[in-house]
């Protein structure tokens, strides 16, 4: 079930690191701007936050499991859609389609979990989940770079397609339906904002998102700088830092499988308190290695030492921050996964374009936008720890 449900969350990074080595390809055969281009980004990451904004809640109501299968066949449909666009238009509405219907596997996933499991088996479960997502942002740019210059950039959307029918089939023969008739809620419209109302406002479900989302918005920020680190500062060619990538890709990936034993013998609050300290000192370290360097420039050796630690660090924060805010909104799973995904969007959309503010030789910004997200991390955290409360 976790394998069926982690290939809906995978959605994310194959249907954006897959096709982006094909985006020039696009720009000559529409006669389009780059700009122009790179809405077909814009459109499916907005697609997929407002997504989770609607079938998150609608969840609570009609259940996870139909959704789950509508949402992964309606997201095989659209990429079908946007292999065959004939218009820059037609792809870019393909794009909209397939994120609205790809928030489902990531909505839900999360959904399905706090449904079926109790206390540290949450954890556990969220950290089995995030280990095996975390592959795929390792594979979909390999992938990527295989397909496109064999194939052109339709054939990416062909795998998309593969990929989420037999998303769909593993959705439909291993996981059942997790939310009873009797335990879903009811009411319109007025009841589901009453809803998300009710969980955006309690108390310890927003400490622990804090931390999720600030985490998510360090991690998104050195995604962000990490080409310019590599590439200009450190002077890697593009082969060499998909490499590098890779490797502190992998940080994160054993951290999470790291993280799913751990909770068996320490709580989830101890281990993303753990998890907190190493973000922290990451960060600091990174200051020191920039403070160090010549203007414009940075070493392989230290940036790469620090960025295996800041991912790893990550890796043990976000599936318990998750699991200890999604476990705050049992009964109201869908809407509190929503507001999880949403936020989590948001952010990230508003940290990725301040850590390039000061050009592409410069680490300033990136130190700013990280250390300031690991404050808001810290307070949280300290708010969590300080007034734990039972999960619900």
């Amino acid at each position: 079930m976790l394998v069926a449900l982690a290939l809906c969350g995978a959605i994310g990074p194959f249907a954006t690191d897959t096709y982006l080595p094909g985006l020039p390809l696009i720009v000559g055969e529409f006669g389009v701007s780059a700009s122009t281009a790179q809405l077909t980004l814009t459109a499916f990451m907005v697609a997929l936050a407002v997504g989770q904004l609607v079938i998150g809640p609608l969840s609570d109501r009609l259940g996870r499991r139909g959704l789950l299968v509508l949402g992964s066949v309606g997201t095989a449909a659209a990429a079908v859609v946007c292999a065959l666009a004939p218009s820059i238009w037609v792809l870019v509405a393909g794009r909209v389609a397939q994120g609205f219907f790809g928030a489902a596997g990531v909505v839900l996933a999360k959904a399905v979990v706090v449904d079926v499991g109790r206390g540290a088996g949450v954890a556990k479960a969220f950290a089995s989940l995030m280990a095996i997502q975390s592959i795929a942002p390792v594979v979909a740019p390999l992938v990527g770079g295989v397909v496109v210059p064999f194939g052109g950039w339709r054939t990416v959307f062909w795998v998309l397609a593969a990929l989420s029918a037999v998303t769909a089939a593993a959705v439909w023969a291993a996981v059942p339906e997790s939310l009873p008739v009797d335990a879903r809620r009811v009411g319109g419209l007025r009841s589901t904002l009453a809803d998300m109302r009710h969980v955006g406002t309690h108390a310890p479900f927003l400490a622990r998102l804090a931390v999720f989302v600030f985490t998510f918005g360090v991690l998104f920020a050195y995604i962000s700088a990490s080409p310019f680190v590599y590439q200009d500062m450190v002077g890697l060619s593009p082969s060499a830092y998909a490499v590098a990538f890779t490797v502190n890709a992998l940080g994160i990936l054993g951290a999470n499988l790291a993280g799913a034993r751990l909770v068996g013998r320490f709580s989830p609050e101890r281990v993303m308190a753990a998890g907190v300290g190493g973000t922290v000192v990451a960060i600091a370290a990174l200051a020191v290695v920039v403070a160090l360097s010549p203007a414009g420039t940075l070493h392989l050796t230290p940036v790469t030492v620090v960025f295996v630690l800041l991912t790893s660090s990550i890796g043990l924060v976000m599936p318990n921050s998750a699991a200890l805010a999604m476990q705050q909104t049992r009964g109201r799973s869908g809407s509190g996964s929503a507001l999880l995904g949403a936020a989590q969007f948001a952010l990230a959309a508003l940290v990725s374009p301040l850590t390039g503010v000061s050009g592409p030789h410069s680490a300033l910004p990136l130190l700013v936008v990280t250390a300031s997200c690991a404050a808001v991390v810290v307070v949280a955290a300290r708010a969590v720890l300080s007034r734990p409360v039972p999960a619900t």
